[in-house]
């Protein structure tokens, strides 16, 4: 066990208060690995920029696109001294060379896998389009890295309620065997819905020592 004394208990996070900080284009690039941070992933159609702005109520925060996945540098927003948010670059973007589309693969891997005061992370799939082979990639890369992950299913208001619960279920249901690392709620930008329930989410990541101690103990006898 590690000998670095405890962290302090951060404050709740004031989403309202979010202001950009920095771009990176790589690991080495980015603030002092430090504090606490959640990402947020997503297809670059999924409506990722949308989410955070609808999150923190600030439709200028985080930058859309036309032109999905023209954004391929991963941006920090302040919530405080010691808590961030991480916009990460939109992947499948089409109209990439297979080159960047490499690197950037290996960034965010690397950035999910290496950064250690990443307590999250928030995965964004078009309810209509879920775990699409990329979302499998990543929560892949996160599960490996036994990292806590949130699926956002967006644009919720696109299907009735009926269909979005179903599909709210099937995902669920897909992911059941990960269910200790991975939660699923479906969530609309547009109408402004799931806002408690991503806050609950990105409270405890934020502010809770224990996300990441060991939790082995924790686990009932078998």
């Amino acid at each position: 066990m590690s000998e670095t004394p405890a962290e302090p208990q951060p404050p709740a996070p004031n989403f309202r208060a979010a202001q950009f900080m920095t771009s990176a284009s790589k690991l080495s690039q980015c603030p002092p690995d430090e504090g606490w941070e959640v990402a947020f992933a997503g297809r670059s159609n999924a409506g990722k920029s949308s989410a955070i702005n609808s999150l923190t109520g600030n439709k200028k925060l985080a930058k859309t696109s036309k032109t999905p996945g023209r954004t391929q540098l991963l941006n920090f927003f302040a919530l405080s001294e010691s808590q961030r948010l991480v916009d990460l670059p939109g992947y499948g973007f089409a109209k990439v060379p297979q080159a960047v589309k490499r690197e950037w693969t290996r960034q965010l891997e690397n950035y999910l896998q290496r950064r250690e005061s990443l307590r999250g992370l928030v995965l964004m799939m078009d309810v209509r389009h879920p775990l699409q082979p990329f979302d499998q990639q990543m929560l892949g890369w996160a599960l490996q890295a036994s990292m806590p992950v949130h699926i956002l299913l967006t644009k919720a208001d696109k299907l009735k309620k009926g269909p979005a619960k179903s599909t709210l279920l099937k995902v669920r249901s897909q992911l059941k065997a990960q269910e200790e690392l991975v939660s699923v709620q479906l969530f609309s930008a547009l109408k402004h819905s799931g806002h408690e329930e991503l806050q609950r989410v990105l409270n405890a990541w934020l502010t809770d020592i224990s996300v990441y101690e060991d939790d082995t103990e924790e686990v009932p006898g078998e």
